[in-house]
C-alpha cells in the first residue's frame, strides 16, 4: 500500500482528470481501493474505526499544511461578490501568545471560514501592534534594541498562531513599528494639525526625580513609586500633544444610534462621551491689560448666553497655577485658599471680543472633568452668587416672553432668536472661527497623546524659533526613528539625546530648528489600522478610497471588553475625521461587535495575597489548604497571568488535546462574550471529545453501510423507514436554520455546537436500512460535517474524504470532488418552509391532551370553523357528545384547541 500521503496525490489527480473526461472516480475507486472501507487517511489502507489519541495525532498533522494551502489559494478579486470583513483586535509581540489571544482569534477564524463557505468575499487579516513601552523595558533591562526584540517576538508569535491552525490573510499583514506603515500615522497626525485638531498645552505627567525622567502609569507601583529606582513618583507640567477629539464628541455621540448591533457597548460609548450639552470657547489672556499671547479654553453648558459672561473661573488646581505660564505669578498672588479670589488676569472672548476677569473659585463646582468654565449670571444661580459676591459686572441677556418662549437681548445679531436657534448659529460661528464651538460634554477630555518614549511614532514636528511648530513636509515622511544603542531609562526622553536627528531646518524659513522629541500614544497606531488593511501595500497614501470603500466598515470587530471605550473611541474618532476628509464614503467603522469575555485561571492564595502554585495547594481535603503550612487558601478565577500561577501555555494544551478539541473547547464552554473558567475537568472538554468520536462513528457507521456490496435503493424503504428518514431531514433543516441564525445574529458558537451534537444523536440513533438507503440520512450527515468544518477543520477534512470515497453516493448537490472547507454552506431545504395542507390539531379538554384532529390549514386559524370541526370528527363524537361546553380557546401558533367543559 502507498503512503497516504502519494495516495492523497493521486486521488486528486484522478479526480482532476475525471472533470476534464478521464476515467470515472467510481470505478477508480474499486479498481484501486477493492475495500471500500479505505480512506485517504490511513497508512494501512483501512479506515479506522476508532478516533483514538494517535488517530487525532495523525489527522491533525496531515490535513494542517493541507487546509493552510486551500486558504492561501481563494482569490480575492471578485468584486462582484458580496464582502464580509472579520477583524480581530491585532495583538501586541509580547513574545507569546495567551489563551486570551487563542480565544479571540479561534472566533475570528471560525466567522471567516462561515463566511467564505456561504459565497463572500472574506478578509481576515492579522499584525501587530509593535510600538509600546515593554519593548523599551526590555532594552533596558536585556541590553536588548526594541527593534530586534520586537521583530523577534514577532516572528515566534506567527509560529505559534500557525501552529493553532488558524488562516490569517497574511499577505495583508501589517506591522505598526515598521517605517511603511507609520509614515502613514505621521500623516494623518499632519492632517489633524492643518484641521486644527492637533495642539499642544502643558499637562501633569509622572516624574521620577532620582532617574529624571517621565514614568508611564504602569511603571508607578501601588505605593507610588518608579519601578526602577523606587523614588516617589512627582506630578509635574510638561508640554504635551493633544488631539481634539471634543471637536467630534456630538457626531460620535449621535452616530451610536446608527449602531444597532453594538450590544452592551453603546452605552459605555456613550457614557464615556457624556451629554453633549455645551461647548467649549477660546480665551486670550492678558495681565494687568497687557496681552500675554497665552490661551485659555472653557466651558459653558450655555453658549447662546455667551454675552452675558461676567467673569471665567479657574479652579485652584489649574495649570495656569502651577504649571510653566507667564500668568503663574499674578494667578498665585491673587490666590487665597478656600477663597473665590478676583485677578488681575482678563480673558477677552476670541468670538465676542468682550473681557471679563479670571476668577479661582475655590467654592465653584466644576462638573465633570472640567477646571475651567465660563460664568453666566442669567443661567446659572451659582455665576449670579459668585459675580454678586465679587461685585462684577454683567448683562442680562434671557428675556422670557409671555408665552414662555426664551429669546436672546443684548446679544449683538443673535438678538432676538430663540435659544435653541441661538446655540445653534453661535456655535457654528465659533467653528468657522475656528475658537470653539463644537458641541460637547463637560466630561469629555480631549486625547493626550504625547510619550517620553524612544519606541513609538516620531510626532512629525519641528520647533523653530521664529516660526513656532511647523508640520514636516508630507513628502519628507516618515520622520525616522534614529538608531539609539543605548537604553538607560534615565534622564529625559531617548530622543532628546540624539543630536544629530534632533537638530534640523525649519521647513518654513530653513532656519535652525529641533524635531519634536515626543512620540505618539500606541493607540495613535491603533486607531486607523483597519483602514491600512484594505491597502496594506499602498506606498502612495493610508490607503485607496475605492478598497476603502468596497471593504469598510468592518462587518464584524472582535475583541476584549476592556477595549470597549478608550481603543473603540478613538477609532472611531480617526473614521469620522477620515471621512470628513473625504478619504471613505462612511463615517463609522464597525458595524457589529462582539467584545468576548476572558479566560480565568484558578488562584490559590494565602492570607497575606502571595499566590501559590496549584502544585503548593493541597486539595485533597474539604477545603484548599498550603501544602506544608496547612494554612487555608483563598481560591478564585481570576484573569491568567504568570505573576498569579494560573496561566496555561496554548502549545501544551494543544500537545495534549489537538488542535480542533481546544477549538471546540473554546467555543462550546461558553457564550462568546461571557468568561471562561479554565478547567479541563468540566463537562464542556469531555463533551466536545465525546462528539468528536461520535462524528468519526457516524462516518464509519456510513462507510461500512455503504461498503456492504448493497447498492442503496431509497424505493426498498418500508413506510415506518421512511417516516424515519422524514424526522430526519426535518430535524436536519431546523439544525442548519438555527446554527446559521447562531453564526450570522448572535454569534452564539456555543449554541451551535449544541445544536450540531443533537444532530448527530439523531443520526446515530437511525436504523441501519435508512443509514443504507435513504438520501435524507446521507444528506444530514454531510450537512452535519459541513457546518462543522469552520470550528473543527482537521477532522471534518478526514471524514469527508472518507464520505467523498464512497460509491453511489445519493446526494448530488455537494461538490464531492472538493475538500469540506469549499463546500457551500447547506441551506434549508424550500419545502421546509412550506405550510401543510392539513394542521394535526390538538384536543384539549380542560387543559388534558386528548389526541388529534386533521384541520385544513385554510381554517387553521378560525375557532369558530375548529370548534365545529372536532365535533364532527370521531374524537370528538366520542368525548363530547352530550356534555355542556363552556368555552374553547384556540392556540393558531401552537395548534390546539383546549375545551372548558362542565365535569
Amino acid at each position: 500500500m502507498a503512503p497516504a500521503w502519494q495516495r492523497l496525490d493521486l486521488y486528486a489527480s484522478l479526480l482532476r482528470r475525471q472533470l476534464k473526461g478521464g476515467p470515472d472516480i467510481i470505478k477508480w475507486e474499486r479498481r484501486v481501493i477493492p475495500e471500500y472501507t479505505r480512506s485517504i487517511y490511513s497508512a494501512t489502507g483501512k479506515w479506522t474505526k476508532e478516533y483514538t489519541l494517535q488517530t487525532r495525532k495523525d489527522v491533525e498533522e496531515w490535513w494542517h499544511q493541507r487546509i493552510k494551502e486551500q486558504a492561501s489559494k481563494i482569490s480575492e478579486a471578485d468584486k462582484s461578490k458580496p464582502k464580509f470583513y472579520v477583524l480581530s483586535m491585532f495583538p501586541y509581540p509580547s513574545g507569546k501568545l495567551h489563551m486570551g489571544h487563542v480565544r479571540v482569534y479561534t472566533i475570528s477564524d471560525t466567522i471567516a471560514r462561515f463566511q467564505k463557505m456561504r459565497g463572500m468575499q472574506v478578509i481576515n487579516p492579522m499584525g501587530w501592534d509593535a510600538f509600546g513601552l515593554p519593548a523599551e523595558n526590555a532594552a533596558i533591562e536585556r541590553n536588548l534594541h526594541p527593534e530586534s526584540w520586537t521583530q523577534s517576538n514577532i516572528k515566534h508569535m506567527r509560529k505559534q498562531l500557525d501552529q493553532l491552525g488558524l488562516c490569517f490573510n497574511w499577505d495583508r499583514e501589517i506591522t505598526t513599528c515598521s517605517p511603511e506603515y507609520y509614515k502613514w500615522t505621521q500623516y494623518l497626525f499632519i492632517k489633524l494639525y492643518e484641521a486644527g485638531l492637533a495642539y499642544q498645552k502643558e499637562a501633569l505627567v509622572n516624574w521620577d526625580p532620582v532617574d529624571e525622567t517621565v514614568l508611564a502609569n504602569e511603571q508607578v507601583d501601588e505605593h507610588g513609586c518608579s519601578w526602577r529606582s523606587g523614588a516617589k513618583v512627582e506630578q509635574k507640567y510638561l508640554k504635551q500633544w493633544f488631539i481634539k477629539t471634543t471637536a467630534y464628541a456630538k457626531a460620535m455621540q449621535d452616530a451610536l444610534a446608527d449602531l444597532p448591533e453594538w450590544y452592551g457597548i453603546k452605552g459605555m460609548q456613550a457614557h464615556w462621551i457624556g451629554d453633549c450639552v455645551g461647548c467649549h470657547l477660546d480665551f486670550a489672556l492678558k495681565v494687568d491689560g497687557q496681552d500675554t499671547g497665552e490661551k485659555l479654553t472653557a466651558y459653558t453648558a450655555t453658549p447662546e448666553a455667551i454675552y452675558g459672561t461676567s467673569h471665567v473661573a479657574i479652579s485652584p488646581s489649574h495649570r495656569l497655577l502651577h504649571g510653566h505660564s507667564s500668568l503663574k505669578e499674578a494667578l498665585q498672588k491673587a490666590l487665597i485658599p478656600g477663597e473665590d479670589c478676583l485677578t488681575t488676569v482678563t480673558a477677552v472672548n476670541m468670538l465676542t471680543q468682550q473681557e471679563v476677569p479670571v476668577v479661582i473659585a475655590a467654592r465653584a463646582n466644576f462638573e465633570g472633568s472640567l477646571d475651567s468654565k465660563i460664568g453666566i449670571p442669567s443661567t446659572s444661580l451659582e455665576d449670579t452668587s459668585l459675580a454678586q459676591t465679587l461685585g462684577l459686572a454683567y448683562s442680562a441677556v434671557i428675556e422670557t416672553l409671555p408665552d414662555g418662549t426664551e429669546r436672546l437681548s443684548n446679544s449683538a445679531e443673535f438678538t432676538g432668536m430663540t435659544r435653541q436657534d441661538a446655540f445653534l448659529a453661535l456655535t457654528q460661528k465659533a467653528r468657522g472661527k475656528r475658537v470653539g464651538g463644537d458641541v460637547t460634554s463637560d466630561k469629555l477630555k480631549d486625547w493626550l497623546i504625547s510619550r517620553q518614549r524612544y519606541w513609538g511614532t516620531p510626532i512629525p514636528i519641528v520647533h523653530c524659533a521664529a516660526c513656532g511648530p511647523v508640520p514636516v513636509p508630507l513628502e519628507d515622511l516618515p520622520v525616522t526613528l534614529p538608531n539609539i544603542t543605548s537604553f538607560t531609562g534615565k534622564g529625559g526622553s531617548p530622543l532628546a539625546a540624539a543630536s544629530e536627528w534632533v537638530n534640523c531646518s525649519c521647513p518654513r524659513c530653513q532656519g535652525t530648528a529641533k524635531r519634536e522629541t515626543d512620540t505618539m500614544d500606541t493607540f495613535v497606531d491603533s486607531a486607523w489600522y483597519y483602514f491600512r488593511y484594505t491597502d496594506p501595500q499602498n506606498a502612495h497614501s493610508p490607503f485607496s478610497t475605492t478598497l476603502a470603500d468596497y471593504w469598510m466598515p468592518v462587518d464584524l470587530y472582535i475583541g476584549g471588553k476592556e477595549h470597549a471605550v478608550m481603543h473603540l473611541f478613538y477609532a472611531r474618532f480617526l473614521s469620522h475625521f477620515c471621512h470628513d476628509q473625504k478619504m471613505v464614503k462612511h463615517r463609522e467603522p464597525f458595524h457589529k461587535l462582539l467584545a468576548q469575555g476572558l479566560i480565568k485561571g484558578q488562584t490559590f492564595r494565602l492570607a497575606s495575597g502571595q499566590y501559590l502554585r496549584r502544585e503548593e495547594a493541597d486539595l485533597t481535603g474539604s477545603a484548599p489548604v498550603h501544602a506544608e503550612t496547612k494554612e487555608k487558601l483563598e481560591v478564585s478565577w481570576e484573569k491568567m497571568s504568570k505573576s498569579k500561577h494560573n496561566g496555561v501555555e496554548p502549545e501544551e494544551v494543544v500537545s495534549q488535546y489537538g488542535i480542533d478539541t481546544i477549538r471546540l473547547y473554546i467555543l462550546f464552554a461558553s457564550p462568546p462574550e461571557k468568561d471562561i473558567l479554565w478547567d479541563v475537568k468540566t463537562d464542556a472538554l469531555p463533551g466536545v471529545l465525546r462528539w468528536q468520536q461520535r462524528l468519526w462513528s457516524l462516518a464509519t457507521r456510513f462507510i461500512e453501510a455503504r461498503a456492504s456490496g448493497k447498492d442503496p435503493q431509497p424505493q426498498l424503504l418500508s413506510s415506518a423507514e421512511k417516516a424515519e428518514a422524514r424526522k430526519l431531514w426535518e430535524y436536519k433543516n431546523s439544525v442548519i436554520s438555527q446554527v446559521t441564525a447562531h453564526f450570522t445574529e448572535d454569534f452564539s458558537l456555543n449554541s451551535a455546537i449544541s445544536q450540531l451534537m443533537g444532530l448527530s444523536s439523531a443520526l446515530l440513533q437511525a436504523s441501519q436500512r435508512v443509514v443504507l438507503h435513504s438520501s435524507e440520512f446521507e444528506d444530514a450527515l454531510c450537512a452535519l460535517l459541513v457546518m462543522a468544518a469552520p470550528m473543527a477543520p482537521h477532522i471534518t477534512s478526514e471524514l469527508w474524504a472518507g464520505l467523498a470515497l464512497v460509491p453511489k453516493k445519493l446526494c448530488a448537490h455537494y461538490a464531492w470532488d472538493t475538500v469540506v472547507l469549499l463546500q457551500a454552506w447547506p441551506t434549508v431545504d424550500p419545502q421546509f418552509h412550506q405550510k401543510p395542507d392539513v394542521v394535526q390539531m390538538a384536543v384539549l379538554i380542560n387543559n388534558k391532551a386528548c389526541g388529534k384532529i386533521p384541520v385544513p390549514q385554510q381554517v387553521a386559524q378560525d375557532q369558530d370553523k375548529v370548534h365545529e370541526l372536532v365535533l364532527q370528527s370521531e374524537l370528538g363524537a366520542r368525548l363530547l357528545q352530550g356534555r355542556n361546553i363552556k368555552k374553547a380557546f384556540l392556540s393558531p401558533r401552537t395548534a390546539l384547541i383546549n375545551f372548558l367543559v362542565q365535569e
